[in-house]
């Protein structure tokens, strides 16, 4: 039998980790924002292109996002919030590397979520105000996805937090190119290549985690590693 958390999950298209963290946006009170996160999320990774010719503009246009922190999940949100206050410009996207027809998918996913919301009673309008509090919304993030959290070991490479291994973070991401890496991260998803790489990849803080998910995680395991000596420098 359904609990009444799985029914309103059950009302979104999403893989479930997605609709989770659609539910808990309610609760931390920023749905306007994690819509468009988990819209832009549902896309997979064809949301911005990078022409040869112009790499380093394409690759300071995707930095833009960047900028202010929050990792991958805040960079499309903005990315997309962006693209919505300029009522869905399509030189817009010419102008930062955009995909045009990927954004077009994204608007249609997320004002099918709006509706979506409406049936189970949660405001798609609600929203945090300040721009640059984005912990409420990896807050919501990480209610979905809490089994994909990884923390830096002290050889300067991740390790999932449950049934460890090496993962590394995907070229793509805007946190491949940080000096001075996250210490706690949630993932959006594995690729295997060469290695084991995280796609679409978020900072946290450790204690969230038993704030969370009580039930999967315990304080022992989530003690804070920058209280310990961390690596100067990460091996490549």
């Amino acid at each position: 039998e359904l609990t009444k958390l799985g029914r309103r999950m059950a009302e979104f298209p999403l893989e479930p980790m997605l609709s989770k963290a659609v539910i808990a946006s309610e609760q931390y009170e920023c749905t306007a924002q994690v819509l468009s996160s988990v819209a832009m999320l549902s896309l997979g990774g064809s949301v911005f292109y990078r022409p040869k010719e112009k790499a380093v503009h394409a690759d300071n246009a995707r930095l833009n996002f960047a900028r202010g922190g929050g990792g991958d999940h805040i960079s499309l949100m903005r990315c997309y919030d962006e693209w919505a206050s300029t009522d869905y410009n399509q030189q817009w996207c010419f102008e930062n590397f955009v995909q045009v027809r990927s954004m077009k998918k994204a608007r249609d996913i997320r004002e099918q979520l709006e509706g979506l919301c409406d049936r189970v009673e949660i405001d798609a309008t609600v929203s945090k105000h300040d721009d640059d509090d984005f912990d409420a919304c990896l807050k919501a993030i990480t209610s979905g996805f809490f089994y994909n959290v990884a923390r830096l070991g002290r050889s300067g490479e991740y390790q999932t937090v449950k049934q460890p291994k090496t993962v590394y973070i995907h070229p793509s991401s805007v946190l491949s190119k940080e000096d001075d890496p996250p210490a706690w991260v949630v993932f959006f998803e594995l690729a295997f290549t060469t290695k084991e790489f995280m796609r679409q990849v978020a900072p946290i803080k450790p204690g969230w985690l038993v704030e969370i998910a009580p039930h999967y995680y315990q304080e022992s395991e989530v003690e804070d590693t920058k209280a310990k000596k961390m690596p100067k420098s990460r091996r490549k």
